[in-house]
């Protein structure tokens, strides 16, 4: 019994010219009052656009506490945005009814970052990875039996270990069946927060491997969501760059990492250890810290770290325009 969808382009001919969009997207979290009664609020998304096409992996970049995580709850609609639209394939996931979104999460699933916190200690393997499909019906006792083990065997583990419990498996086995548990319901969208910062290095290369050949085999569509651009650079098809709440560049994986024209991502790139001691690189160090996302500075965001801001930069954001085909950049010096 295969419920998995079966090719690359198996969703090709679904309504709507992306899977995925995402539409001047804010959220902004209120704290206590400020001085005289003022609201203060934490900017975590502050105007994020983007797409995502059908069967890609779409990285999503940058240092902690940027809103990357934010973001790909507001997508999951786990927090809702304060403002703008999210649509899948052309549904407006803000809009619709808890009751409706329950059936877009069959489409929609995420891996988490941790895999010893993810997995429910005192269930079965087996339990965990066939409680998607208890929730949402449809599956009598034995077709769960049958796809558990099925989706075992697709992540690589025994179809045996569904008897045994989480504490059991190494870190490694762990996230996979945390993948096994993402793939039941056959989803279209899988978020991966941060699926192998938490894993040694030997393991995330198979971890890594594990998700690309999924992909290749049932057409899945990824978010990819991490801060680290080596592993980035290693998955995707396209990145978007984000600092304090907002994307700074987008553009082909290639364009990024071969061409980088942010100050920003420039910095990152030149921060990723190079394995050849022959060779080296100028490491662009930033100075200062990361502002506050409760009170960023008035112009761009990266301004009070950047190395080329001029008074322009301190006044005024520039907005994403387009260097070269698919290549967007905000800096008004980006060239």
């Amino acid at each position: 019994m295969n419920h998995m969808v079966q090719g690359k382009n198996a969703d090709s001919a679904t309504s709507g010219p992306h899977l995925l969009e995402v539409e001047s997207v804010k959220k902004y979290f209120p704290l206590r009052k400020g001085l005289m009664g003022s609201k203060l609020f934490n900017r975590a998304i502050d105007g994020v656009s983007f797409t995502v096409e059908r069967g890609e992996t779409f990285g999503l970049v940058g240092e902690s506490g940027c809103g990357k995580t934010t973001l790909g709850r507001v997508i999951l609609r786990l927090t809702p945005p304060t403002e703008g639209r999210v649509l899948f394939e052309t549904t407006d996931l803000t809009k619709v009814s808890l009751e409706q979104m329950r059936d877009f999460r069959r489409q929609i699933q995420v891996v988490f970052q941790d895999p010893y916190a993810s997995l429910n200690p005192r269930m079965t393997i087996g339990s965990i990875i066939a409680e998607p499909l208890v929730v949402h019906g449809g599956y009598d006792r034995q077709q769960r039996k049958d796809r558990v083990q099925e989706l075992l065997r697709i992540v690589g583990l025994h179809s045996d270990d569904e008897r045994r419990y989480a504490h059991e498996f190494s870190g490694g086995q762990r996230q996979r069946i945390g993948i096994a548990r993402a793939l039941a319901l056959n989803p279209k969208l899988i978020i991966c927060d941060e699926p192998v910062s938490a894993l040694d290095v030997s393991i995330q290369s198979q971890v890594l491997n594990l998700l690309q050949e999924l992909q290749e085999e049932f057409g899945l569509t990824y978010i990819f969501i991490s801060h680290s651009l080596s592993v980035v650079e290693h998955v995707s098809d396209r990145v978007a760059v984000m600092y304090l709440g907002k994307i700074v560049e987008i553009g082909a994986v290639d364009d990024i990492f071969n061409n980088p024209m942010h100050p920003y991502t420039k910095a990152l790139i030149s921060a990723i250890p190079i394995p050849d001691p022959k060779r080296k690189s100028k490491r662009i160090v930033l100075e200062g810290d990361v502002p506050s996302p409760v009170n960023p500075p008035p112009g761009c965001r990266f301004s009070s770290r950047c190395w080329m801001a001029q008074s322009k930069c301190l006044v005024s954001m520039p907005e994403l325009e387009e260097v070269s085909s698919g290549h967007k950049v905000a800096c008004y010096y980006a060239d």
